[in-house]
């Protein structure tokens, strides 16, 4: 597949980690390239934690953006949590679904300088909707297109492409990536974030090349040592 190559502006790409597990956060944030981290029901429900102490948790190592989610799908429901949720940290970005009451929330919340990530978005309309309700973040799920047979990364292309016609400030939050070309791609078409499983940021690393010159460059600074 062509990727388009976003020419027009510049974006400094971040880095977060898709993980409610403090162990993984603490390797990630050692590394010193992780700026974030997102979290949803299913990441939190593997921890042995409660959301309130893992997410403190969380705010504390990385001190940087960190995504929890409402559980709440009634407007009323979600400020109620986001308010809530927000007393944690600073860091806290308020993760709600791309519905209308979702949207609702965000805007009341971005009103209240609360950081919202608007979250399951699949199209560009879905997107439009969400810079509108001033989303600090909108989240398109890449890997999730592509099970269904549509272009993720392609979807990335165009909400880059229209948030640059337009002028919107909304970040786009590349979600659902699968592997090290899904972050690769994002980055080509403009995203400002992809956020990933600690197994994919580890294959960032990771060439056969890389492998196989540092073993012949340790063979031959053996030979030089005899």
């Amino acid at each position: 597949m062509d990727i388009p190559i976003i020419s027009a502006y510049a974006v400094d790409m971040e880095f977060f980690l898709d993980t409610a597990n403090v162990k993984e956060i603490e390797e990630g944030v050692a590394s010193g390239l992780i700026d974030g981290v997102t979290t949803n029901p299913s990441l939190v429900s593997k921890e042995s934690s409660s959301f309130h102490e893992i997410l403190k948790d969380i705010c504390e190592l990385v001190k940087g953006p960190t995504s929890a989610e409402v559980i709440a799908t009634d407007f009323a429901g979600m400020i109620k949590e986001a308010e809530e949720l927000a007393k944690i940290s600073d860091h806290i970005v308020i993760k709600v679904p791309l519905t209308p009451d979702g949207l609702r929330a965000c805007k009341k919340l971005t009103t209240n300088n609360i950081k919202v990530n608007v979250t399951l978005c699949f199209s560009t309309n879905q997107a439009l909707l969400a810079a509108k309700a001033d989303a600090t973040y909108i989240s398109p799920f890449v890997g999730r297109l592509d099970d269904i047979g549509q272009d993720g990364i392609g979807l990335i292309a165009e909400i880059s492409d229209l948030y640059l016609t337009q002028s919107f400030e909304t970040k786009i939050l590349a979600a659902s990536i699968r592997h090290p070309e899904h972050v690769h791609q994002a980055a080509l078409c403009g995203a400002d974030v992809s956020t990933m499983p600690f197994k994919v940021f580890n294959q960032l690393y990771k060439h056969p090349l890389t492998d196989i010159g540092i073993e012949r460059f340790l063979a031959d600074w053996k030979k030089t040592r005899k």
